[in-house]
């Protein structure tokens, strides 16, 4: 039920799908206390709006954002980050299509109020929306089982940088070189990549990984 009313909820939706991104911005246009006053398809022109938005007092403030994580330029997580620090009036919802279970704990390390996976109900999404904007927080139920059971990420920084180079087709020498690394320290943040995912190679630790939301 649409709470009476209230101040409406200035929300930027964020998201480099197109037709997402607009499929987003028009079900919140919807309700009557929701107002969607920008569309980004990147984390920097997310940040660019909300500067954009600060810098004209007549104007009122941004009290939610939705983000997705994996974006160009900057991806969700780390713009996230960046608008805890930055803007720490406005709050942000993490919407992804990949309800990996990690992806949730890391969400709340980089200042995230909520995590929903895009397939939730409309009217989910928009209770999601005034609930954080109110400065509680909502995390799919699913999804918080699943963090809860396995635990945060094994890997530490460095040997998720490692994987992520990895991951993306580099060799030893590559991702040596790319990180600034000798290549038997990379061997050796591989190999501990490996042994905490429980994996065989090199390819199934950046795999399970990937999988649990841990790069």
């Amino acid at each position: 039920m649409t709470p009476p009313s209230v101040d409406p909820i200035h929300v930027i939706v964020a998201d480099d799908q197109v037709m997402v991104r607009e499929a987003l911005a028009t079900l919140l246009s919807l309700e009557p206390d929701i107002v969607v006053v920008g569309q980004a398809g990147n984390g920097a022109d997310t940040l660019a709006l909300l500067d954009k938005r600060r810098s004209q007092p007549s104007e009122p403030s941004i009290d939610v954002v939705l983000l997705d994580i994996e974006m160009p330029q900057l991806d969700g997580l780390t713009t996230c980050s960046a608008i805890r620090d930055r803007f720490p009036s406005t709050r942000v919802l993490i919407l992804t299509t990949f309800g990996r279970p990690g992806y949730v704990q890391r969400a709340l390390d980089a200042g995230a109020s909520g995590f929903l996976v895009k397939d939730a109900p409309s009217q989910q999404l928009a209770d999601a929306v005034r609930r954080i904007a109110q400065g509680l927080r909502v995390i799919d139920p699913t999804l918080a089982v699943e963090a809860l059971t396995r635990g945060a990420s094994p890997l530490t920084d460095r040997e998720a940088e490692v994987l992520r180079s990895v991951g993306s087709g580099g060799t030893i020498a590559d991702v040596a070189q790319d990180l600034g690394l000798s290549q038997g320290t990379v061997r050796n943040h591989v190999s501990a990549a490996m042994l905490k995912t429980g994996a065989r190679t090199r390819s199934e630790a950046v795999r399970i990984a990937t999988e649990s939301g841990w790069l």
